[in-house]
């Protein structure tokens, strides 16, 4: 590796914070405010019940303001995110988000907000998600949306509900028990179809990567309820016999679900209902702004036809055309699906973002995503070792899925290798090993976010792993060898008898260990 394209991650011996701190520091003293406490009403713990006081204090660290400073700082700088670099997961559209909208969820007139307060004091932003959903049925060309949904996966449980819902009102709930799922699906999405008394049907890929018409034609039934459907698909391929698609499904008697993860390249450009969608589910947190590493937060809202609006969660937001108010007169809905109205603070963020942008703005997310991603594409397929299947020559929208096969034949070097090295240059790796019909898969998704000079970087950096996997595997296969935490044992650290998610399993286990 030249010495212009190492990277050193920070490394910090730092352990965690309750076993860090003095008797006696404190992060702030305000010494006029307690005493003017005492003076009002006294002792302030004789104003709590005995039954109600702890019997025991709680074993919490005392550290100086300082102190709390560091060790967070220090963890950020052992950490990688979307802020730090390049951050490619394909499937996951992991773009930069607005500072703004982060300062905007933060409000105090927004996060004091309280969801038990009565409507008339709330306005505000039952008027900000009424016109959210206004926003995103538009986008999708959908009737009606609901917010309530807290991340794509509960978006995707809600839709396959709604397409039980709608059988069963129709006295077809016992006969319509199969969804069907494309062999390159999201792994959600037959997971849901489960979750919701469905058994999954499983149609092959054709040899351009899209849905094989023909064992569609094959799989569908009087048994159908419907199919769960990416597009573009997880290969980044947009799937042009979409309407044909939803011909067969409808005149089977089925619905048409849409997974929204890869809506990024479509916005302002095509909309998932003119397609044919019955039931439209938004990976909001991905396409409109909010940091979702680490498994949170979300929201995944669902928009759905006309037929179908009558089936959706309860409360509805309504406007009469003076007051925003939550309505639960909806005889046929479905009920509740989480508690409260949603995720707020990330529908917040979605609304400053759209706003923000407007029509003309969400084209050129669009517009510059798909062009970042056939960029990439076009750079990476020179590359001895990766292999771009399925008709390498198509144009990809958003991502690009590339296999690392011919590396691993010729070096013995996987595609976790690759993304084990590429951490040595300071990148995040892009998604590995899916979709599952793509051998040794890298699945590169550079959204609309990241610079030319970034791209360019991510594609040198590839271009000399693969170089130095034909010269010195060694090197790649003992990778990363420059971040704050060396190479893991991916199995052992995954196995609940080694993870300590708690400060209390993290004493047994210390215990145990002695």
């Amino acid at each position: 590796m030249e010495g212009e394209k190492m990277f050193k991650q920070a490394s910090w011996n730092e352990p965690v914070i309750l076993s860090k701190g003095r008797k006696g520091r404190r992060g702030h003293l305000l010494p006029k405010a307690e005493e003017q406490v005492r003076q009002t009403i006294g002792d302030i713990n004789a104003l709590i019940p005995d039954r109600m006081r702890r019997k025991t204090c709680p074993k919490l660290p005392e550290l100086s303001e300082v102190e709390v400073v560091r060790h967070f700082t220090r963890l950020s700088q052992m950490n990688y995110g979307v802020d730090s670099g390049f951050y490619p997961l394909g499937s996951c559209t992991m773009k930069y988000n607005p500072k703004i909208n982060e300062s905007l969820a933060n409000l105090e007139s927004f996060s004091m907000l309280h969801p038990c307060q009565d409507e008339s004091t709330v306005q505000g932003i039952l008027e900000i998600l009424y016109k959210l959903e206004r926003w995103l049925a538009e986008l999708t060309g959908t009737h009606e949306v609901c917010l309530q949904p807290a991340a794509g996966a509960h978006g995707e449980f809600l839709g396959t509900l709604l397409i039980r819902t709608h059988h069963e009102l129709n006295g077809e709930g016992e006969k319509r028990k199969e969804v069907i799922v494309p062999d390159s699906a999201h792994g959600t999405n037959p997971a849901s179809a489960a979750m919701a008394g469905f058994n999954v049907v499983v149609v092959q890929s054709n040899e351009d990567g899209c849905v094989d018409l023909q064992a569609l034609k094959a799989a569908v039934s009087e048994r159908t309820a419907g199919l769960m459907l990416t597009n573009p698909n997880t290969l980044g391929l947009f799937e042009k016999n979409i309407e044909e698609v939803a011909k067969i499904v409808h005149e089977a008697g089925g619905l048409l679900y849409y997974d929204g993860a890869n809506l990024n390249p479509l916005l302002g450009k095509a909309r998932p209902g003119d397609m044919g969608f019955d039931i439209v589910h938004i990976n909001i947190h991905k396409t409109f702004s909010t940091p979702h590493g680490g498994g949170g937060p979300g929201a995944g809202p669902v928009g759905v036809c006309e037929e179908l609006e009558k089936f959706l969660p309860v409360p509805r937001v309504a406007f009469d055309g003076k007051l925003y108010h939550l309505d639960y007169d909806k005889p046929q809905s479905i009920g509740k699906i989480r508690s409260f109205y949603g995720n707020t603070a990330v529908l917040l963020r979605a609304y400053a973002y759209i706003l923000s942008l407007g029509l003309e703005g969400l084209k050129e997310v669009a517009e510059v995503s798909v062009l970042n991603a056939n960029y990439l594409m076009k750079k990476l397929k020179g590359i001895k070792g990766l292999a771009l299947p399925y008709n390498s020559e198509k144009p990809r929208k958003h991502e690009c899925v590339f296999s690392a096969k011919p590396l691993k034949g010729d070096t013995g070097v996987t595609a976790l290798n690759v993304a084990k090295r590429l951490l040595d240059y300071g990148l995040h790796s892009p998604t590995i090993y899916f979709p599952l019909i793509v051998e040794e898969a890298l699945m590169i998704e550079p959204t609309e976010t990241f610079e030319k000079e970034e791209l360019d970087r991510f594609v040198d950096a590839v271009q000399d792993i693969c170089e130095e996997a034909y010269t010195n595997p060694e090197a790649v296969l003992k990778a990363p060898q420059n971040t704050s935490i060396p190479r893991l044992d991916e199995v052992r650290a995954s196995h609940p008898r080694t993870m300590a998610l708690s400060w209390r399993m993290y004493l047994k286990k210390q215990k145990q260990e002695q």
